[in-house]
């Protein structure tokens, strides 16, 4: 095994995406991640297209690197079954509400007894000190709760509508990832195991308040809040002739540059309104829309030309089909084909991190519900007798 986890075992009791992005992440450090799935399967199989039932393409994306152990933990059976299993863990994951975890005798007080060096990592919806705790949370609300719909609402002057990805569910499996992380090197130091809680209404708090909270950060506050340059209405990818580019002109030395390329006047010494970053930013809606009358005037391709040329960064607006025909993701292979054991020949995309020294995980594909069942039990001590009584009684499901 190779990878910067290597050799950190993880037991994963988590669903649809905001725990099993956080686990992905330690899978693809070289962590060995369990998947404790109930007999029906993660729900998140169940999103197609497939070509075979409960391995839908999003699941197959957001949990390679893991295997599959299927338990009906309701059972005491497999409740004691998973308790045993975690004696050799370092890691124990769960987005289940702790009140439920509780209720099945999962709660951080049963692992810690079982095993006292585990670090249990629980994702919340909510901080366990208010009133919001025992409320169930999910991508959509979080984007709603923690700014995200109004804030749109207010660049556009629109309705509030929800970005269109689940952002909430992994940034706060980022946060919970690096949570872990901290948790674990603090117990190569010291020893000890503890509970670690990410919450995700506090986490989009803060992830999104960190650009808004701006004059509200004084007390009295200076201003109302928000980023006038992220809520300014012309801040969206600029429309040529032909399609639609993205740029971002940010500095002095950036402006001067783009100034001598489309050939105006510079502005950064002539118009006060782009003297320095502050005065630009108060005069945000009025820049961004002499931008937008300008883009107007050639095509994408002279834009990206001419911008380049320039050294200034540049973009073009890709879909789901020219993403795949980038140059750059071409030449550096991030799409990489792999031959699943059932679903056949599917898209890889390539780690975003690099360790010069932890060397490269195992490339494993996503698991099949229940395809390890057998080898996890095996592996925690149990005898063939042990297993074969386990799947009989509906405790555990195996293929």
């Amino acid at each position: 095994m190779s990878g910067p986890l290597a050799g950190i075992r993880v037991l994963d009791l988590t669903s649809v995406l905001v725990g099993p992005y956080c686990t992905q992440i330690l899978a693809e450090m070289g962590a060995e991640v369990t998947k404790v799935e109930a007999p029906e399967g993660d729900v998140v199989r169940l999103i197609g297209p497939e070509r075979h039932r409960l391995m839908g393409g999003m699941f197959l994306t957001i949990n390679r690197g893991k295997r599959s152990i299927a338990m009906d933990l309701k059972q005491p059976a497999a409740r004691d079954a998973l308790l045993r299993l975690a004696k050799e863990a370092d890691v124990f994951v769960t987005n289940v509400r702790p009140a439920a975890m509780a209720r099945l005798g999962l709660d951080y007080e049963a692992l810690h007894q079982a095993n006292p060096r585990i670090v249990y990592a629980s994702i919340q919806g909510y901080g366990q000190d208010g009133p919001y705790a025992p409320r169930p949370a999910y991508d959509d609300l979080m984007q709603g709760a923690a700014l995200i719909a109004g804030l749109h609402a207010r660049a556009t002057g629109g309705e509030p509508r929800y970005a269109p990805l689940a952002m909430a569910d992994r940034i706060t499996g980022l946060m919970m990832a690096n949570a872990i992380n901290g948790a674990l090197y603090h117990r190569e130091r010291t020893g000890q195991g503890q509970l670690v809680e990410v919450p995700m209404f506090e986490t989009m708090l803060t992830f999104v308040l960190g650009d808004h909270i701006t004059g509200k950060a004084f007390d009295p506050p200076l201003d109302g809040g928000g980023y006038q340059r992220h809520l300014s209405a012309d801040r969206k990818p600029y429309r040529t002739k032909d399609g639609f580019v993205c740029t971002m002109i940010y500095n002095d030395r950036q402006w001067r540059n783009f100034c001598a390329a489309v050939g105006w006047p510079d502005l950064v010494s002539t118009d006060p309104r782009f003297a320095s970053h502050a005065t630009r930013t108060r005069h945000i809606d009025e820049i961004l829309a002499m931008l937008s009358e300008l883009f107007l005037t050639r095509t994408s391709a002279e834009w990206l030309q001419i911008l380049a040329d320039a050294d200034l960064p540049v973009t073009p607006v890709h879909t789901l089909d020219s993403i795949f025909e980038d140059p750059h993701v071409v030449a550096t292979g991030f799409f990489q084909p792999e031959d699943h054991p059932t679903e056949g020949r599917v898209r890889r995309m390539a780690v975003p991190m690099r360790f010069s020294a932890a060397g490269e995980p195992e490339r494993r594909p996503a698991p099949n519900l229940g395809e390890h069942s057998r080898a996890v039990l095996a592996e925690g001590g149990f005898s063939e007798a042990e297993i074969d009584a386990l799947v009989a009684a509906g405790a555990v499901k195996a293929r």
